[in-house]
């Protein structure tokens, strides 16, 4: 399950919860539960199913296993697990679906769209959509930013918003990082069973550039909500963790392709990507 990965996905549900709270007169605080719930399970259901397609591709015997990439490396060792971690794939997304059909019945269709790309991702990420570069690049984004936090924000509401959308966009550009650069150590394992991400398809420069565009966008869409007033002051204090990603862009420049140097800029990855929008949800409710 990959279990210290999943924490990206309460910090998300809560930046919807803090979306809804400053917009809704109305809270439906006993969906916020079943809203963790689901992102939980949906992000332990393609952990798993990554576990799984992996090993059975070989994968996972070619990837040298850091704390931010290469997987777990538990069917490596433990191989008579797989057959059980396939089952806790499709056990989790089972609980995704049971979870999201009771929001249908809930709310309409409304929120089928989401439910069904969320599903999607989920399914199709390590066998055709790591086959994709510009797909593979955004669909991290998109499951942790718009699915999550728009997905949070309606379920709590009842009804989507520009506001949780625009707000999305600081995940969504961070979560895209945080895939990104965690490919960075795999790239000649991960093109020797066939995946085509950007990195493989483009180079380390220029996927090193993205990286920095990425970062830049996030924070851009902070001083931009709040110069606009749409987001209270306080969450410039996001600007802080933020700023990290632009000194893992730094070094990345110099040593993207020296996995030795590389590690302590992957632990600094992450901690931009889950304390940035940590920080704007309590910043939302503070400035609210």
């Amino acid at each position: 399950m990959r279990l210290p990965f999943l924490v990206l996905t309460p910090v998300c549900v809560f930046l919807g919860m803090a979306t809804a709270v400053v917009q809704a007169d109305v809270i439906l605080w006993g969906n916020l539960w079943l809203a963790l719930a689901g992102a939980l399970a949906a992000h332990i259901a393609v952990n798993t199913l990554n576990e799984y397609q992996d090993f059975h591709s070989g994968l996972d015997a070619l990837t040298s296993c850091t704390p931010f990439s290469g997987g777990s490396g538990a069917l490596i060792r433990w191989p008579d697990a797989a057959v059980a971690v396939g089952w806790a794939a499709w056990l989790a997304l089972l609980c995704v679906g049971a979870i999201g059909l009771y929001f249908i019945l809930l709310f309409g269709t409304a929120v089928l769209p989401l439910g069904a790309l969320g599903v999607a991702i989920i399914v199709l990420y390590t066998r055709f959509i790591n086959r994709r570069p510009w797909v593979c690049l955004l669909a991290p984004g998109f499951a942790f930013g718009p699915l999550m936090v728009v997905g949070t924000h309606f379920v709590l509401t009842g009804e989507y918003s520009r506001f949780a959308a625009g707000v999305s966009l600081v995940p969504f550009f961070l979560a895209n990082n945080l895939l990104l650069l965690n490919q960075y150590p795999d790239v000649e394992a991960d093109r020797q069973v066939g995946r085509r991400h950007l990195p493989i398809a483009y180079g380390l420069d220029f996927a090193t550039g993205v990286y920095g565009f990425m970062s830049a966008a996030a924070m851009l869409v902070i001083v931009l909500g709040v110069d606009s007033g749409s987001l209270p002051s306080p969450c410039l204090l996001a600007l802080l963790p933020g700023a990290s990603g632009f000194m893992v862009w730094a070094e990345v420049r110099r040593f993207g392709n020296q996995l030795e140097r590389l590690q302590p800029y992957l632990g600094l990855n992450v901690f931009a990507a889950t304390v940035t929008p940590a920080v704007l949800a309590g910043a939302l409710l503070l400035g609210r």
